[in-house]
């Protein structure tokens, strides 16, 4: 069924970014669920991909929100990351399966890094990143993926690790850099990445609460400091950074307690120069289309929508936060400012 605009869904944004919600979008048919819309991503035809932690995890949409197929059902240990690049070939991250697969769009496996269920040795206890005894190789819960314009693509590694690696177009490692820490270069669950027109890497370092910028060849060149808890980002051509921001209410880890100054999701805009255009959410009312619970990835099309997946199960959903009614997919179409 075709998901139509609601003129009378409020306008988010200001100044030159403004986006009217688009409830309902990515509507399954019966016999379908999500749990979790863990990645999302569109093709050069702009259509989205949903990656589901559910029975049936590569769910495909057109722009409209019309079901168009599923695929990948029994792959993967626990869907975490979608990359689509340039060439229309997907990038998938399998984190509790410790592996990165290549894809055509159809399904076609091109090759796999990682071995399954063999995760490197970083010392790890129970994906608590505070118990990283050392770096480590690929991978140990890795969490997404970037491709370079030359080829080239880097993997931020993860939930047990604390590295970005860099590898060839044809899969050989190059390089890795990262420990475990606060400090330049230094990660605490780098989660997302992107790659500017200035041919800078971005890495949400999650639990430090900041996005690190470094050359492509590891070196450190500056820090975001005013993100909460960033999960991933997308800069478009123009430069404008995207930012889904899960904030301190939601997806916490078990250590970890809501703080009484606590600030719920958020999607924020900025410049490439650290500049906030806008920022919406906050986590009041997650049902709400201006809103969020547990914002996971975040993508644009050609069109410059917006897209973000949520996941809201593991977020607070498994233990009654939230309902299953909650949304796990968002979409935003810009519209011309006032």
């Amino acid at each position: 069924m075709t998901t139509q605009h609601d003129a009378s869904a409020p306008i988010v944004g200001e100044g030159r970014f403004q986006y009217r919600p688009v409830p309902g979008f990515g509507a399954l048919p019966g016999g379908y669920d999500y749990v979790d819309a863990a990645g999302v991503a569109t093709d050069s035809q702009d259509r989205v991909y949903i990656f589901n932690r559910g029975d049936r995890p590569l769910i495909v949409f057109d722009a409209d929100g019309n079901f168009i197929r599923s695929w990948g059902e029994g792959m993967f240990a626990r869907p975490h990351g979608i990359y689509i690049d340039a060439n229309d070939h997907m990038f998938i991250t399998d984190d509790a399966g410790h592996t990165v697969r290549k894809f055509t769009l159809d399904g076609e496996l091109l090759f796999t890094l990682g071995t399954r269920d063999q995760p490197s040795d970083t010392g790890v206890t129970d994906m608590d990143y505070r118990t990283i005894k050392q770096p480590a190789g690929p991978f140990n819960f890795p969490t997404n993926v970037v491709t370079a314009p030359d080829g080239e693509f880097y993997v931020t590694d993860g939930y047990g690790n604390c590295r970005v690696h860099r590898f060839a177009a044809d899969g050989k490692l190059i390089q890795s850099w990262g420990s475990p820490g606060d400090g330049p270069g230094q990660f605490h669950l780098p989660h997302g990445l992107f790659i500017d027109s200035r041919d800078r890497l971005y890495v949400c370092d999650r639990e430090n609460c900041r996005i690190q910028i470094f050359s492509r060849d590891g070196q450190f060149i500056n820090e975001w400091t005013h993100v909460v808890r960033p999960t991933n980002l997308y800069i478009d051509s123009d430069d404008n950074v995207f930012v889904a921001e899960v904030g301190n209410q939601a997806g916490l880890c078990s250590w970890m307690t809501v703080p009484p100054d606590s600030t719920g999701a958020h999607l924020a805009i900025m410049d490439l120069d650290d500049h906030v255009h806008t920022r919406w959410g906050g986590g009041q009312d997650p049902y709400a289309p201006a809103d969020f619970y547990a914002p996971h990835d975040i993508w644009l099309d050609s069109r410059g929508a917006i897209y973000v997946g949520e996941v809201t199960w593991a977020a607070g959903g498994s233990r009654g936060e939230v309902t299953a009614d909650c949304p796990r997919v968002r979409k935003y179409v810009r519209v011309s400012a006032s």
